[in-house]
């Protein structure tokens, strides 16, 4: 690819120019899609993962409602207090959360990723 003695010189480049009205009215990087994502545990189980929520919901609650609508166990993992928390479901739920979180107001449709097999 490279000689050992040669470095690549990427100022030789332009610069990428982007238009701002291209990207008006998306998320910023900083966390506005909420992700829900599907996992295979052993066998034919799966686990359901939701994160990307705002910091000031009360997760506690969401989760309540998410175990009484959909009928399954879950809770609430928290690795780092300034990282947002991640809502664990048992089994796929991804469309009954998506669907539940846009009836809800949380979320918009269009900032809901899901992810999984």
């Amino acid at each position: 690819m490279f000689d050992n003695n040669q470095q690549p010189d990427f100022q030789k480049d332009e610069p990428l120019i982007v238009d701002e009205d291209t990207f008006s009215g998306a998320p910023e990087v900083n966390g506005d899609y909420v992700h829900i994502r599907v996992q295979k545990r052993n066998g034919e189980k799966c686990l359901t993962t939701v994160e990307g929520l705002k910091k000031e919901l009360n997760y506690e609650s969401i989760l309540k409602q998410f175990k009484k609508e959909f009928g399954c166990n879950g809770n609430i993992v928290t690795k780092d207090k300034e990282v947002s928390r991640v809502i664990q479901l048992q089994g796929d739920q991804r469309k009954n959360t998506r669907y539940f979180i846009v009836k809800a107001g949380v979320a918009d449709r269009d900032y809901i990723k899901l992810h999984g097999f």
